[in-house]
């Protein structure tokens, strides 16, 4: 955060998505005058998911504010990213393109922009060589589709026919529930829509009727309270009924890392030892 003294200002910084934006936007508008934002100019984020209302809500304390969203990871670096300013606006998890960067389809076929098919992000150029004494993950991660060595971390996507990208989330968080996949990210970030919460994580647990049943661990702000039933509410008003929760678990915290990064093996033992 940056003060009014000109010696502590600086000009740019990096931040990890909501996990750190939106404890900072929460400081700012609880004091507005307290915080002199005035010499900074660009916000960087990677890493987490970095939402259009965060962003909107920074812009409304710094107009000149610049904020780059990148898309990438350490198997796959500078896959993709998007700029917001004032002048436009962005949504929730979409961007464009690098130039070494396809969606390809499982079996390596390009997605088709504006097709409505999935696919997973894919780098192609300078990638690692693999991962250390693992060669089983190093082959799901690093595939040569016709002559070409990419680099999959498993980030899966669709492609509008402008060439939008929207990112859904990590295949292996995702929840088969009824026969439908849900990408705990996209109800993730309707959840942390709501006015009372402070952050939220989903994940699946064993269901004998629907397979999988999607479960959201929520932690409130300091103060609010809210049940269930209007945070299931909340997330149908938003998406298709099928990817809201069935069960609301209340934590005190959902324990990011210090990257800003959940533990979903972690949270899907919470969730599960919470409701019996």
């Amino acid at each position: 955060m940056m003060r009014a003294d000109r010696a502590r200002r600086g000009r740019s910084t990096t931040r990890i998505g909501d996990a750190f934006a939106k404890p900072i936007l929460r400081a700012l508008d609880a004091e507005p005058d307290r915080w002199n934002l005035s010499s900074l100019r660009v916000i960087i984020s990677s890493g987490v998911m970095f939402a259009a209302e965060t962003k909107a809500g920074l812009l409304r304390h710094n107009q000149r504010l610049i904020m780059v969203d990148a898309l990438g990871s350490s198997e796959a670096i500078g896959m993709a990213q998007n700029t917001t300013t004032a002048d436009g606006s962005a949504k929730t998890a979409t961007f464009q393109l690098g130039p070494h960067t396809k969606v390809l389809t499982e079996d390596g076929r390009e997605v088709t922009p504006g097709s409505g098919e999935l696919g997973r992000v894919a780098l192609r150029g300078h990638t690692p060589i693999g991962y250390y004494k693992d060669p089983e993950k190093s082959a799901k991660t690093f595939v040569v589709f016709d002559g070409v060595r990419w680099s999959i971390p498993g980030d899966w996507a669709s492609v509008d026919a402008d060439g939008t990208v929207h990112l859904l989330g990590r295949g292996s968080q995702c929840i088969n529930t009824g026969g439908e996949k849900v990408y705990p990210e996209e109800v993730e970030e309707v959840l942390k829509l709501h006015e009372s919460v402070a952050d939220a994580a989903v994940v699946g647990l064993p269901d004998d009727r629907f397979g999988q049943a999607i479960t959201a661990l929520v932690e409130t702000l300091p103060g609010r309270a809210i049940d269930e039933t209007e945070l299931i509410g909340h997330v149908k008003s938003h998406l298709a009924a099928y990817k809201a929760p069935k069960r609301v678990v209340f934590v005190d915290t959902v324990g990011r890392a210090g990257n800003g990064k959940l533990d979903y093996k972690s949270l899907t033992e919470r969730a599960a030892k919470a409701l019996g």
